[in-house]
């Protein structure tokens, strides 16, 4: 694939999208977003790809955030367009497990992309925050709605309304990130992620993301029958039946998704 504001790579299992503006901190323009989507879009039927990182081109950012000067000229009623709320719930509901390796900033909408991924580990110093209200809007891409979920409501309503900016230690202590570790060891730590993730069966993946993704918004008794029915398309899969043999056997599985 080839783009101009990002750059992918497909490698034993793993898709990598890496936002390749550096001159602008990786700042997220409509164009970048569109060609995020479109790489997500190839991979979604791609077998090959089981797992999916987000990482940002050089030491400092990984996305500093929306693109204050097109920001700049948005208008009221442009506000209510899906651009990048759109294309963080398409990343939060992707078939597949996705990653974020915060590489340096990670602010305003950089955050919230990281936010959308189901993991994060970050660089030890890569710094993480929501100042939207330092410009006289709000978080408006899920910032509000994923960090109270991720974090707790007092921890998130402390950080949107100060605009507080947390380093990786901090953001490892309140559940932000999984892990904080050394900029050159992030990429093999997200790997080592990935990998995990890439051995299990591709469908237990997609309907565990959905149980908990969905069943966080639900009622207890509703999430819980969401969990059984889950599990029982599971119970019929041809994956379903290779684990437990290749248990049985002492022998690594070979998931195929079905």
């Amino acid at each position: 694939m080839d783009f101009s504001h990002i750059v992918t790579e497909v490698a034993d299992g793993v898709g990598t999208i890496t936002i390749n503006r550096p001159d602008v901190r990786n700042a997220l323009d409509l164009q970048t977003l569109q060609e995020i989507e479109q790489a997500l879009d190839v991979w979604r039927t791609d077998d090959q790809v089981r797992v999916v990182i987000f990482t940002g081109a050089g030491e400092k950012s990984f996305a500093a955030g929306a693109d204050i000067a097109q920001l700049n000229e948005r208008t009221m009623l442009e506000a209510l367009a899906p651009n990048m709320t759109a294309t963080y719930r398409y990343i939060e509901a992707y078939d597949k497990a996705t990653i974020a390796a915060i590489n340096g900033y990670a602010f305003g909408g950089g955050l919230e992309l990281a936010l959308a991924c189901d993991i994060r580990v970050a660089a030890s110093h890569a710094k993480l925050g929501l100042p939207e209200l330092n410009l006289g809007i709000m978080p408006g891409a899920g910032g509000t709605q994923r960090l109270a979920r991720i974090v707790g409501k007092g921890r998130a309503m402390e950080m949107i309304l100060t605009g507080a900016i947390v380093t990786a230690e901090e953001a490892v202590a309140v559940g932000l990130v999984s892990r904080a570790v050394p900029l050159e060891q992030l990429r093999e730590v997200a790997a080592e992620f990935a990998r995990k993730i890439s051995a299990k069966a591709p469908l237990a993946v997609r309907l565990a993301k959905t149980a908990v993704n969905r069943g966080t918004d639900l009622d207890m008794e509703t999430a819980l029958y969401l969990e059984k029915l889950s599990q029982t398309i599971l119970m019929g899969s041809e994956d379903k039946q290779e684990g437990t043999l290749a248990f049985l056997e002492k022998r690594q599985p070979q998931f195929k998704g079905k």
